[in-house]
């Protein structure tokens, strides 16, 4: 959770203040309303990151907290199938990173989304 929230706060504060310079980075003509979209963007990480921040104490898995753990999985699992997909296109090294870091933390938010908190694994 703590990982989770720090990235998405920390993107969610890059898309609103740098929107121009991320686009320039990756070569996007900043003109039009992309740089809006950016922002808005940004407002969605953070606070969806702000709402991880708080949530990070909870005990999140099985019945607990659930809506949160079903956010969290569905947004890194569609976000990491998307970059994965965009990344064997272009063949960028930013874009297959984040589709790791999104793949892994789909698979983690996945597991605490079905499994049970309290219960151990019987050997």
């Amino acid at each position: 959770m703590t990982f989770s929230a720090i990235l998405m706060i920390l993107t969610g504060i890059a898309f609103t203040f740098l929107p121009h310079e991320i686009m320039q980075v990756f070569s996007i003509d900043s003109g039009g309303h992309l740089p809006l979209l950016l922002q808005m963007l940004g407002a969605l990480y953070f606070s969806f990151g702000m709402l991880n921040w708080m949530a990070k104490g909870n005990i999140i898995g099985g019945i607990y907290s659930r809506p949160i753990a079903i956010g969290n999985a569905a947004h890194f699992f569609i976000g990491c199938m998307a970059l994965l997909k965009y990344a064997s296109q272009v063949n960028e090294i930013a874009i297959w990173a984040a589709g790791v870091v999104y793949l892994i933390l789909a698979i983690l938010f996945g597991k605490v989304l079905f499994t049970h908190p309290g219960k151990q694994a019987a050997y």
